[in-house]
């Protein structure tokens, strides 16, 4: 499949009118601030079983690459949609701007 047989389907509310896009900032916020939550709050844990204070800061940055994964499923996963809506839109513009300069389309 090429580039230009891709056809773009925007998502449909139940009206039959297209979904906003997603706004980005608030969901990379949310997800970068939820990383670095599940990264503190298994570092304090690890120091409070006694390991100090490089090999705490080590593991448990090793230990939340996971745990986030799964608990911060939602936020991915909005955040991914809002990024592939938002490069659509800007291609989709970018397409109608050459067919524009072409003569294809009217102005």
């Amino acid at each position: 499949m090429t580039e230009q047989d891709r056809t773009p389907v925007a998502p449909v509310g139940p009206d039959g009118r297209p979904l906003p896009r997603p706004r980005v900032l608030p969901w990379l916020v949310m997800h970068t601030v939820g990383r670095l939550a599940v990264f503190a709050l298994l570092t304090v844990v690890l120091w409070l079983v006694g390991l100090d204070f490089w090999s705490g800061l080590l593991f448990g940055l090793v230990a939340s690459m996971p745990v986030a994964y799964f608990l911060l499923r939602r936020s991915r996963e909005q955040l991914s949609v809002a990024l592939v809506m938002r490069q659509e839109e800007k291609r989709r513009a970018k397409e109608q701007f050459r067919a524009r300069l072409s003569g294809d389309q009217p102005a």
